[in-house]
């Protein structure tokens, strides 16, 4: 019998915190740079993203962290907690790495850190992955989520093929969190401002309101996971989208924290192909 090949060790890297900027009242851009991100590179994808590792480093950590070392051989209540972020840029010249947070107070793990950090404090992350780029031979391109799905939205429009056709729907808490994103003659944003609202319940409307142009249409559907539901049968069942022209994936759910969502994200996935592919049927 073959041996079966041992997997590689996961590269943890270990950003150094350059500066810190607040783009809205909710949103923080964090820049990493540092001689501990020389292995870090990108595959060319819109919606790369790293896995941040808290707590941030500490004096006394081993290096290089060993995350595989510490799962084996430390207790579960010791494991650094993991927290997925979309790559906002990426300079190999000057290897700067930019990250933008949501930022809702004192609740979370992640924007409490970036609200806090500053210059010179050190953040490991595991990455980067990726699968989604704008295809080229796409007609129109369809982004839509939340303020959790801007950064990768905003990294798609600055990657969209030379006039190409766009459509972007962006549901944000109000006005003051729109941010100024790359847009040519055939791209077209739309903010859309919750004011209170349930996350999704102005944005699911605009998209059935959407005229669906013809053609070749690919699409970007990312956010909360109650939403992103109702997106992914509004294209795949009532439009007839082909499942290869899609990126859907909830990053959050409403009503659990991170890793309550991470436990159940595989079934829920499965639940929602077994009731698309029985809708589809009927």
């Amino acid at each position: 019998m073959a041996k079966r090949q041992a997997r590689p060790k996961r590269v943890v890297h270990t950003g150094r915190v350059d500066r810190v900027e607040r783009l809205t009242p909710h949103m923080i851009r964090v820049v990493l740079g540092g001689e501990g991100l020389a292995a870090f590179e990108t595959q060319g994808f819109t919606d790369s993203y790293v896995k941040l590792l808290f707590p941030p480093p500490a004096p006394g950590d081993p290096e290089p962290y060993d995350i595989e070392a510490i799962r084996a051989e430390r207790p579960r209540s010791e494991w650094p907690v993991t927290r997925t972020y979309t790559v906002r840029y990426w300079d190999p010249r000057t290897r700067e790495l930019t990250i933008d947070f949501v930022h809702h107070g004192d609740s979370g793990l992640a924007g409490v850190w970036a609200a806090n950090a500053r210059p010179g404090d050190g953040l490991r992350f595991l990455g980067p992955g990726g699968a989604y780029a704008p295809a080229p031979e796409a007609d129109v391109h369809l982004l839509a989520g939340d303020e959790s799905a801007l950064p990768a939205i905003a990294v798609a429009l600055e990657n969209l093929p030379e006039g190409a056709r766009a459509h972007a729907f962006i549901e944000v808490e109000n006005a003051a969190e729109e941010q100024k994103l790359a847009t040519g003659e055939n791209v077209h944003v739309r903010w859309l401002h919750r004011e209170g609202a349930t996350v999704g319940s102005i944005l699911v409307p605009a998209l059935r309101d959407w005229e669906s142009p013809s053609g070749h249409v690919q699409a970007f559907v990312h956010g909360e996971a109650g939403f992103v539901r109702e997106l992914r049968r509004l294209l795949r069942v009532e439009r007839g989208m082909d499942k290869e022209r899609l990126s859907v994936s909830g990053y959050w759910r409403l009503g659990r924290d991170d890793e309550a969502w991470r436990a159940s994200k595989a079934e829920w996935n499965k639940s929602v192909e077994a009731e698309e592919a029985a809708a589809l049927q009927a």
